[in-house]
């Protein structure tokens, strides 16, 4: 199966749920057992898994990220946006998350997240599903 490509517009700074997207591109795959790759194609976004229950967790998250890299002006990138080169570095562009009879193997408080650092923008992130 070929990699699917999302499209997403974000906000300045944000962790969007694609869990959904993700979920459904396994189903729909009809693949019973394997691995799913998630993929962002930027160096000022991420992705990660963390938990999905409580939204304080990704305010915190964002808040933790900002106290570990911020902004400062003796960055010399002439775009200006440094930190979010950073968090994109800390977070990773990828994660792999294994499927058994067709659903993912996250945990009850486990979510996807697409990490924007440098918005907004129009962003891409691709998810291949690998039958195995």
């Amino acid at each position: 199966m070929e990699a699917k490509k999302f499209t997403i517009h974000t906000p300045r700074e944000d962790f969007i749920n694609i869990t959904r997207s993700v979920r459904e591109t396994v189903e729909q795959s009809g693949a019973q057992s394997g691995i799913v790759v998630v993929w962002c194609a930027h160096t000022t976004a991420g992705i990660t898994v963390n938990e999905n229950a409580d939204p304080d967790v990704v305010t915190d998250m964002l808040y933790g990220l900002e106290q570990a890299y911020p902004d400062r002006r003796e960055f010399r990138h002439m775009e200006g946006n440094s930190a979010a080169h950073l968090k994109s570095s800390a977070m990773g562009v990828s994660k792999t998350i294994p499927f058994e009879q067709g659903k993912l193997l996250l945990g009850i408080w486990q979510g996807i997240y697409f990490c924007e650092f440098d918005g907004p923008r129009t962003r891409q992130y691709y998810v291949k599903v690998i039958e195995g």
